[in-house]
């Protein structure tokens, strides 16, 4: 399958103005303001605007007990992969990781899994946001607005590293603003303070109020877990983008001790001014969003087409962040031998050209599949992608048992981040995770998610055991010879 380099693809391109290549090929194009917002946008995905309102329904109040667990055990994995790529910054990230500390399997299999997750997305995203662009402007069919954002997307990815951090920078940097002002404007209209607005100040009456905190009993904050969890997947790209920042070390570092405050604010801080503002089983929150039903609430005009515009950026930076993240796990992974080797080759703008494509021509079969056979095809891979990010965070918790020994018998100095109560904190976020996985099994939809999911994990991990299997027999021979 490895395809012979053309005249632009080589082994370590040469030096760029202001770029400075890495031993892999990659230039070190990402500027720390590209990496700081990375980081901070990199938490707020689509799901936080689309999904949150399912969340509120089936747990009212309580749902933000729901973000304040999942969110936990989100800081818990990011702990524990900042504290390895802080010593080995790469753009394998914790596959590189698990290759090294669990083994060649771990590595290949959880590299292939995160790579099938983000391609599936990209389908997912860019059906999202050709829905969104196609109500503006009818004359363009949906599947034509998929195309195009598709197409835009990935050319931004190839012309550099610097193109994707700088559209990353603008698209997370709208998002954040947006939260922040919803913060701000949903606060003062919660205490009756908010300049022009009749909406009358409520305090926090509405948490304890129409059945209480939890009004469908605690067993609803497990609910909420199961559908909240899924809108945390994305922060830990920012530790793949890190190998190709001007300071890895740093950036990691930094982004790992801010995803605290980033949860905190975005998730559990926006969440709390929604049902605050309103009852948590008003009816506009399921018809309109819990966003556009809080802005409307407090009179703020258009607040349907703001919120558009949001969930459109939004749903563009997932899908530029997908395609760069694909692309990434892709190139790292034919570095290792475990992709075709044009993956791991870079052109002279240290870009990973075929890793690019061969990751964009996936979504764009998963795009057709999804206008063609929705509820079959693109069904399934939607299921058997649903539980992989629920598997990546096992493998870092797994890997980071591991690398600790490694990292300080080998290069102790390089230990900036640690892992807090370790290993026991380790250990609860794996029980934490198991958990949730175990809970999924009695949900309708998460069954099928995860059956399916470590059906093809498990298949996953068998073409990698036979493969090292045939290449140890293939080794075996050549040295009998």
């Amino acid at each position: 399958m490895s395809a012979q380099p053309s005249n632009t693809d080589v082994a370590s391109p040469p030096r760029e103005s202001g770029q400075t290549p890495s031993a892999d090929g990659l230039q070190a194009g990402l500027k720390n303001r590209h990496l700081s917002m990375i980081a901070i946008g990199g938490v707020i995905g689509a799901g936080l605007f689309v999904g949150s309102a399912s969340g509120i329904a089936a747990a009212g109040p309580g749902i933000l007990v729901s973000y304040a667990l999942v969110g936990a055990m989100v800081v818990f994995v990011m702990r524990m992969l900042g504290e390895m790529a802080a010593a080995h910054p790469t753009s394998g990230s914790f596959s590189a990781y698990a290759d090294r500390a669990l083994g060649r399997w771990a590595g290949f299999s959880i590299g292939w899994l995160y790579w099938f997750f983000w391609v599936v997305v990209l389908a997912v995203e860019a059906t999202a946001g050709a829905k969104i662009l196609e109500g503006w402007v009818p004359a363009v069919p949906q599947w034509g607005w998929a195309l195009i954002v598709m197409v835009v997307l990935t050319a931004t990815n190839l012309v550099s590293v610097g193109s994707y951090g700088e559209f990353e920078f603008w698209f997370a940097g709208i998002k954040v603003v947006a939260i922040a002002a919803f913060i701000v404007i949903g606060g003062f209209a919660v205490f009756g303070v908010l300049p022009g607005s009749g909406h009358e100040a409520v305090g926090l009456a509405n948490l304890t109020g129409h059945g209480g905190f939890l009004p469908n009993g605690p067993g609803a904050i497990l609910t909420g877990i199961l559908m909240v969890v899924f809108s945390f997947m994305g922060s830990e790209i920012v530790t793949l983008a890190a190998g190709e920042s001007e300071d890895p070390r740093r950036a990691v570092t930094k982004a790992t001790n801010s995803v605290i405050w980033r949860i905190g604010v975005f998730y559990l801080g926006s969440i709390l001014v929604v049902v605050s503002l309103l009852e948590w089983d008003d009816p506009a929150i399921q018809e309109s969003g819990s966003y556009v039903a809080a802005l409307e609430a407090i009179g703020i005009p258009h607040a349907g087409q703001i919120m558009n515009v949001i969930v459109l950026t939004a749903v563009l930076s997932c899908l530029n962040s997908g395609l760069y993240t694909a692309s990434r796990m892709a190139f790292s992974l034919g570095e290792r031998g475990d992709a075709p080797k044009a993956f791991a080759r870079t052109n002279s703008r240290g870009v990973p050209r075929a890793a690019i494509l061969g990751s964009v021509v996936f979504g764009f079969v998963a795009v057709f599949f999804n206008y063609q056979w929705p509820d079959t095809v693109f069904l399934f891979l939607l299921n058997s992608s649903g539980a992989v990010a629920l598997f990546v965070w096992l493998v870092i918790c797994f890997t980071q048992l591991k690398m600790r020994a490694i990292l300080l018998r080998e290069s102790p100095d390089k230990l900036v981040v640690r892992m807090w109560l370790f290993p026991y904190l380790t250990w609860a976020t794996i029980a934490m995770i198991s958990f949730v996985l175990v809970y999924m099994l009695t949900d309708d939809v998460g069954r099928d998610q995860v059956i399916l999911s470590v059906l093809v994990a498990a298949l996953v991990v068998a073409i990698s055991v036979v493969r090292d299997r045939l290449r140890a027999d293939t080794g075996d021979a050549f040295t009998r010879r």
